[in-house]
């Protein structure tokens, strides 16, 4: 049973980096017929390398983690991101009131006007206590939401959490189940939801390792960050009784930064908060 599973799993990869190839191929024959061969093949880079590429690589991670609980979000280029290392319980409204409470700010939404203001701050060394995130997938899609504790008062040192919102209902008692972590629907808004995070530190600038792309630097122990943000909203008495959890399997893929992990997952209730 196992290596009929193993074989399909093998021939639906191949068919995903087949079926990648005949649309970059597709992609410079289209654009070759209208462009000049230089501007052609530099359009087809971009396509494939930023869009086609990414999501044939995050289908194939989908199908090779079937039925682990992941340990790492994916990055755009289809990744092993930051790892997942806390969640909270409550509806959207009570996890920004919890975290305007310890003092943290929202992210801004990911756009050219925040990216360009975000770059101009890198560079200036200007404060941006609600400068955007990149984009990491879990669940299939992007991020819900992100809170960030500036350090220095400069954008290039800061505490950051990234959430994803998932569904409780009929899996409360088991939200660790593999079932629950395929489900790629986001729950409305004002649900009672699970709140899946990723947690690190960033200290300064680097370039990725795999894509050498410019990033921010992380602090490698995310289990540090992990407790940090848990000490700073029980200090504030915003959440309850903390409870650690293990993740899957690690991934054995090499990851876009180097982390050291311990593989828990730090969960707690949001309390509520008077109105």
């Amino acid at each position: 049973m196992r290596l009929a599973i193993r074989t399909l799993q093998r021939i639906a990869i191949f068919g995903l980096g087949v079926l990648s190839v005949w649309l970059i191929v597709d992609v410079f024959e289209l654009v070759d017929r209208r462009l000049p061969w230089i501007f052609a093949l530099t359009i087809t880079y971009i396509i494939g390398a930023y869009l086609i590429l990414p999501r044939a690589v995050r289908m194939g991670l989908k199908i090779l983690q079937r039925k682990r609980v992941p340990s790492y979000t994916i990055t755009g280029d289809g990744l092993p991101g930051d790892p997942v290392n806390l969640a909270l319980t409550g509806t959207a409204a009570d996890l920004r009131s919890a975290f305007a409470t310890a003092g943290w700010c929202e992210a801004d939404r990911l756009s050219l006007a925040s990216s360009w203001r975000m770059v101009r701050a890198f560079v200036l060394n200007r404060p941006y206590p609600t400068a955007p995130f990149s984009t990491l997938y879990l669940f299939g899609r992007a991020q819900d939401i992100g809170f960030q504790r500036c350090i220095d008062n400069s954008p290039r040192k800061r505490h950051h959490v990234r959430f994803w919102a998932q569904d409780l209902a009929g899996t409360e008692a088991d939200w660790s189940s593999p079932a629950f972590w395929l489900n790629d629907q986001r729950p409305a808004e004002d649900e009672h939801v699970l709140w899946v995070g990723a947690a690190t530190k960033d200290t300064g600038l680097s370039l990725t390792r795999m894509t050498y792309q410019i990033t921010h630097a992380t602090d490698s122990d995310t289990g540090a960050e992990r407790n940090y943000l848990i000490e700073e909203l029980s200090k504030s008495g915003v959440i309850g009784k903390v409870t650690n959890y293990r993740t899957g399997d690690e991934l054995v893929t090499k990851r876009v930064n180097h982390y050291v992990t311990d593989g828990d997952i730090a969960v707690a209730e949001i309390e509520a908060r008077p109105q």
